[in-house]
């Protein structure tokens, strides 16, 4: 472990988000990582670091504790949204359904996913369509199936496009790949075989070409160029992956130190809710239990974005969703007249997405809203108890179908509500909203733990360079409320 001047190096970790731009400070010594303070304030889109420099003069320590040179300053961004991105592998259930699910957990955006039993002209059409900023090739485990990449590097000379072509398929056929794409002028990453055996799914080495990906073209994105100048390591991590991968390093510790176990983690933002489940358990269990690996309850990771579900530009998919009656319900409200109340705040909301709640029952809509959007999001990232018989699939009722939750131990609940709420409301959004599981794979008795400082997105990106230092002190954060 390498430290500054007095054997303590500072480290600042930025993240730029489309409303507000947030820090995070920490020093590292020999006794170990420990956090300092954080701060808040609106991103400047016209000059990222306009934003920088006033998120720094709102700590309370010495603001120029980010200009040491000594010190460290890494960076997550989600300003620039996901990247577009296109999925193309062999079979639709699944490579192709692979190479999507490598994307989602790497922050992109995947607008559509085709496979080798599309029609050429048909992927053709989808690729124009879309213009993607980035296509994901799977396809073929190694030494397998050759002809599903090879085809599909053709249809993407054919489209024209100018997107970089990240080739994640079968080893034996990338070189030719590669060849065929790079003649007609097109860029391209060969990383690791996303599924290099039927019942292996390997996705790090996908999703940290997604990150550069995101790295170079944000660089292009207005005010975002100078966010890349500014930290050490020249890399701008997509906020998402940086909270999936703070996730998993809790879940799953390190190779000398043991993680937490199952964790489910909910990010409820302004746009979107964003559920990640880590089943550490999956990690232990054979092969041939594993079957299709692809399958979303066999994955070890898993992560869903619901982008209709969100405190403030999305306020009304809610009341869309469920009803305004429903969201009044949660919250001990009802009546004609209500429902009315909280349809007009939820517009109002996606309006003014800055808006803070000004009095009582503004906060009490927060809080209903909220309530749905985790349960919502939480039932439709779970699987679910079979309500009918399926004879050919040899399905009876009761049977559990799609990812199982009912074990997991900690709920780690993040993002403003919580983070500007007290300990009991935010607890009681979260109960709330796990209540009325019905016939949904939810956690049964989970520990609710908040995340108070917003600090997951800033381990998974110090867990990348100190894994064990920052594993230890999430273990104090989160388990044992030291902070």
């Amino acid at each position: 472990m390498e430290t500054g001047q007095g054997n303590e190096k500072k480290i600042c970790v930025y993240d730029v988000g489309s409303t507000y731009t947030k820090l995070s400070v920490f020093s590292l010594d020999k006794e170990g990582l420990k956090y300092l303070g954080r701060s808040q304030a609106p991103t400047t889109v016209d000059d990222i670091i306009v934003g920088l420099q006033n998120v720094k003069y709102q700590l309370a320590i010495n603001e120029e504790i980010c200009d040491d040179p000594q010190g460290l300053t890494l960076a997550t961004s989600s300003a620039a949204g996901g990247l577009r991105m296109v999925a193309m592998g062999y079979m639709p259930r699944v490579t192709a359904k692979a190479a999507k699910e490598v994307a989602m957990t790497a922050g992109a955006r995947v607008l559509e996913i085709v496979s080798f039993e599309d029609p050429p002209d048909y992927k053709v059409e989808v690729l124009r369509e879309i213009n993607p900023d980035i296509i994901l090739l799977a396809g073929g485990t190694d030494g397998g199936d050759e002809e599903s990449m090879l085809q599909n590097a053709l249809v993407i000379t054919e489209s024209k496009i100018n997107a970089v072509v990240i080739i994640a398929g079968n080893m034996d056929v990338q070189a030719q790949v590669e060849g065929i794409l790079n003649a007609h002028h097109l860029k391209t990453t060969r990383v690791a075989n996303v599924m290099p055996t039927i019942h292996e799914l390997n996705v790090k080495p996908a999703r940290a070409a997604i990150h550069e990906q995101f790295i170079s073209q944000i660089t292009q994105a207005k005010g975002l160029g100078k966010l890349v100048e500014t930290v050490s390591n020249n890399k701008v991590i997509p906020t998402p992956g940086a909270v999936l991968m703070g996730s998993e390093l809790l879940a799953l510790g390190t190779y000398q130190s043991e993680g937490m176990g199952d964790i489910l983690v909910i990010d409820i933002g302004g746009a979107t809710t964003d559920v990640h489940s880590i089943l550490a358990s999956l990690k232990e269990i054979p092969n041939e239990e594993k079957g299709l690996v692809v399958n979303n309850e066999k994955q070890t990771s898993y992560r869903t974005v619901e982008g209709n579900l969100g405190l403030r530009v999305s306020a009304m998919g809610i009341v869309e969703t469920v009803g305004p009656g429903s969201i009044l319900t949660k919250i001990g409200l009802e009546g004609q007249d209500q429902e009315t109340e909280i349809t007009k705040y939820a517009n109002f909301l996606e309006n003014n997405p800055d808006h803070i709640a000004v009095n009582q029952k503004e906060k009490l809509f927060d809080e209903g809203l909220a309530i749905l959007a985790v349960e919502i999001a939480l039932k439709r990232h779970a699987g679910f108890l079979a309500k009918d018989y399926d004879p050919l699939m040899g399905i009876a009722p009761g049977t559990p179908i799609g990812r199982d939750l009912r074990k997991v131990k900690y709920v780690i609940g993040i993002g403003g509500i919580f983070t500007h709420s007290s300990k009991e409301r935010a607890e009681r959004i979260i109960k709330r909203a796990l209540e009325n599981p019905g016939v949904s794979l939810l956690p049964k008795t989970p520990e609710i733990i908040i995340d108070n400082n917003y600090l997951l997105y800033a381990l998974g990106v110090l867990g990348q360079i100190y894994p064990e230092e920052t594993l230890k002190f999430g273990k104090e954060y989160f388990f044992s409320g030291i902070c």
